[in-house]
């Protein structure tokens, strides 16, 4: 008898996401069991309750999701869940990095681009860039052939996103640009035919001015949809709107193919016990549907 699917929800926020739950739900799981404020010290025994009780033909039917709000310390989650898995004698269990909505949200704004625009010939900008979406971004894009500027009001801090990006992709062609005043943001933005803003919700990172000076630009991609938005000029609701010979997309219009996305990546995981997905392999799960 087909064993009942299991997603084991392991959160670094007191409360695990109800956001993530309920997708998981609509994605066909049919049993969640979420564990909230994990530590790296507790991973070893939740893996463990995971890989050890079902048959090795069984394990496919349970799986791991690793979310919270802090991005920095749900990869230590999943290093750690990584780190306890037993490949060499079948033990383990597929798993999911989408801590915020980072790998997803990433993913879903590289595709519509893409929708756009050769990625291997694209001049990017990414404003937030340092941000955990923002360097998932870049990092996509890096990986795809685009030419990245990667935006931050320190520059020191976009020079040390830039140099990570290029310790996991071979021949990245990224650049670090700094955005602290109207006037670089201006130079950050020349030549750019693809903008992404990912910044914090509720900052405004480029105003429609700004944006109108750039004749080069045709793709603009907001992820804020929280007020002041990231950029000025841009519906949050817009989904390939064109606006002064851009495509424009908003927060909720990439909600929807966001959304598409996390769907699929859960049901993913349920296909056999030995994936690991995170932004790459979720992107290329984006490319595929």
């Amino acid at each position: 008898m087909e064993r009942r699917t299991i997603l084991v929800q392991i959160d670094c926020d007191p409360l695990p996401s109800v956001f993530d739950r309920v997708v998981a739900v609509d994605a066909g799981v049919e049993e969640i069991f979420s564990y909230g404020g994990v530590r790296p010290e507790q991973v070893r025994d939740l893996v463990h309750g995971a890989i050890f009780t079902r048959g090795v033909k069984h394990l496919k039917r349970t799986a791991l999701f690793i979310g919270g709000s802090n991005v920095e310390k749900a990869e230590e989650l999943f290093d750690e869940a990584r780190r306890h898995m037993l490949p060499d004698v079948g033990l383990r269990v597929s798993i999911l990095f989408d801590a915020n909505g980072c790998s997803t949200t990433s993913a879903a704004a590289v595709y519509s681009a893409a929708q756009h625009l050769d990625l291997s010939h694209a001049r990017a900008l990414v404003l937030g860039g340092t941000g955990p979406v923002g360097q998932r971004v870049a990092r996509l894009l890096a990986r795809q052939g685009s030419e990245v500027r990667i935006a931050s009001r320190k520059l020191d801090r976009a020079m040390s996103v830039c140099e990570a990006i290029r310790q996991k992709v071979n021949n990245a062609r990224v650049e670090p640009v700094e955005t602290s005043s109207s006037e670089g943001t201006v130079a950050a933005l020349s030549g750019r035919n693809l903008v992404i803003a990912a910044g914090a919700a509720g900052v405004r990172m480029l105003t429609e001015e700004q944006r109108n000076k750039c004749s080069d630009l045709r793709v603009a991609i907001d992820l804020n949809a929280v007020p002041p938005l990231g950029m000025e000029g841009v519906d949050y609701r817009d989904h390939a709107v064109l606006r002064n010979d851009a495509f424009c997309y908003g927060a909720i219009g990439i909600g929807a193919t966001k959304m598409k996305i996390h769907k699929a990546a859960i049901s993913r995981l349920f296909q056999s016990n030995d994936q690991v997905l995170d932004v790459e392999e979720v992107y290329e799960l984006a490319a595929s549907l």
